[in-house]
């Protein structure tokens, strides 16, 4: 989304009325966590001493619900979080074709179950005195497996796990292995999954809502509860816990807890209220590194609404008898948590904060950075640069323009500068190129924005960045198609066969699976460091 440019000149018209989340985000804050789309119904999971969201995906624009995929972005900090693209869509399914709506992605067999709900393909059509009509397909859950989180997911059925026009589903694995399934809007139900966590026994059970367990809404007899839609189910601390969007509309975010996962349920009273401009909501609660943390959406970034919304989290502690507190929406977002480490390969999709830049797929594999326009960002926090600090910095980078430059400051984007890379033309955009720059005066840790300047239009792509504590700089190469095979991951240091100068083959890498030419030494011993860099010890 490119607004974040004009967004700033506007920021202090736009800031000097009303609350700061019931307009806009400020320029540098950190919620919303993900600026270049809009994205919805945050569905956390921590996998690999990771946090990975799942999140459905509006439209720019948009004034309906008619979203198309799902996304995934994972962060070990809760600060920079790195963006995987698209996971999963409406093609995945041969029998959907709308409503590509909130789900939740849970781990078993080794293997990774989205489930998620769209609308069905309707299977027959009615005949009317005006000839046939189509007759709209009901909403359905479906559920699709991968081998890895990051995909590629395949619908495990062809066609839906179940069809009640319900929607929301979240699943628990309870502590005697059985998993279970919640979903709904505006009934709520669950069903007992199987062990393969594609099929289910029994029939779906509808629970009973009452006021003593969902509370009570005013106003509406037929909805005389306040659950709404957007269950989140987990346990904790023997304590069953049941949060849900509440009261529409707009929605808050209120939880019933129990002695078991199907109840009986106690309300237990309102975490989030309605606010940010979005008149959903849809909760996610995790504990990471020793933290709880609770994810929601709102309308916060500019063309913000209840069509267009994006995810955010904040930091929580729960009382001593278990309860949730309230929680209030910030702009701040949680404290990271450790640092960034710059001396590793890291992916320019990997990001605090943003302005104006997108995201794409890259032809090299993954994601890249794109539509770079003069004077456009990326903030990365908390970047450990050392004692010593960082002497050198190497971009990967393709343009089918003039190029143009990176400026590397610190603090801000209008910091010290520490160093700036020049990007050339390299004639098209799958056409990569690595440039490299010295850099003078990065130590410690500090927040790091890289500063694209250049002429006008999009200047170039950029797929991923590493700084050196190394002098020398090494000469731009380009690299081989992006189809060219790669060798086997390792990542653990390999020997090289002699001690009189020995190389890591081309594209090896000493192991790693990526290319920057070739790694000699004359020490006989080749260190990985990532897989795609590597050096001699």
């Amino acid at each position: 989304m490119k607004f974040w440019s004009a967004l700033i000149s506007a920021a202090p018209a736009l800031l000097s009325i009303g609350t700061v989340l019931d307009l806009v985000a400020p320029v540098r804050a950190d919620n919303p966590f993900v600026q270049v789309i809009y994205t919805a119904d945050p569905a956390p999971m921590v996998y690999n001493n990771t946090v990975w969201v799942f999140a459905d995906h509006d439209e720019d624009g948009s004034t309906t619900y008619n979203m198309k995929d799902w996304h995934l972005y994972s962060t070990t900090d809760m600060q920079n979080w790195r963006d995987y693209g698209v996971v999963m869509s409406l093609s995945t399914f041969s029998w959907a074709n709308a409503n590509a709506w909130a789900g939740q992605v849970i781990q078993r067999n080794n293997k990774f179950y989205y489930y998620a709900p769209m609308r069905s393909v309707p299977l027959w059509t009615a005949l009317t005195i005006h000839g046939l009509t189509s007759i709209q397909g009901s909403m359905a859950v479906g559920v699709a497996v991968a081998d890895s989180i990051t995909g590629p997911y395949k619908d495990a059925l062809g066609k839906p796990l179940v069809e009640n026009n319900e929607i929301d589903p979240t699943v628990w694995i309870d502590d005697d292995g059985q998993a279970y399934m919640y979903w709904g809007n505006p009934d709520l139900y669950y069903v007992k999954l199987n062990q393969d966590m594609i099929s289910y026994s029994g029939s779906p059970v509808k629970t009973t809502l009452t006021t003593q367990g969902f509370g009570t809404r005013t106003g509406n007899a037929q909805r005389p509860t306040t659950f709404e839609e957007g269950p989140w189910i987990y346990k904790r601390s023997g304590l069953y816990y049941l949060v849900y969007a509440a009261d529409c509309c707009s929605e808050d975010i209120r939880y019933s807890t129990g002695p078991s996962i199907t109840g009986p349920w106690t309300y237990r009273g309102v975490i989030m209220a309605s606010a940010g401009r979005s008149f959903t909501n849809h909760p996610g609660v995790i504990d990471y590194q020793g933290h709880s943390y609770f994810f929601y959406h709102n309308g916060a970034l500019p063309g913000g609404s209840g069509y267009t919304r994006s995810m955010c989290v904040e930091e929580f502690s729960y009382n001593s008898d278990g309860s949730i507190p309230t929680i209030t929406m910030t702009t701040n977002g949680p404290s990271q948590v450790g640092t960034l480490n710059p001396y590793v390969r890291v992916e320019a999709e990997t990001m605090a904060w943003s302005s104006g830049v997108e995201t794409e797929t890259c032809s090299e594999g993954g994601m890249s950075v794109s539509f770079i326009d003069n004077g456009d960002y990326i903030k990365v926090r908390g970047v450990a640069f050392g004692s010593a600090g960082a002497k050198s910095f190497s971009a990967r980078v393709s343009s089918a323009t003039s190029g143009g430059k990176i400026n590397l400051r610190l603090g801000s984007a209008t910091g010290t500068l520490v160093g700036t890379c020049t990007v050339p033309g390299t004639g098209a955009w799958t056409t990569w190129t690595t440039v490299s720059c010295s850099v003078s005066g990065a130590t410690g840790t500090q927040d790091l924005y890289l500063v694209f300047t250049g002429g006008s239009g999009s200047l170039f792509n950029f797929n991923w960045w590493q700084f050196s504590t190394s002098g020398s700089v090494a000469s731009s190469t380009t690299a081989p198609p992006a189809s060219s095979s790669t060798t086997k991951t390792t990542t653990s240091p390999a020997s090289t066969t002699t001690s009189s100068g020995s190389c890591a083959a081309l594209y090896a890498q000493c192991g790693g699976q990526g290319w920057t030419g070739s790694t000699c030494c004359s020490s006989g011993t080749c260190k990985y460091s990532n897989d795609f860099y590597s050096q001699c010890l």
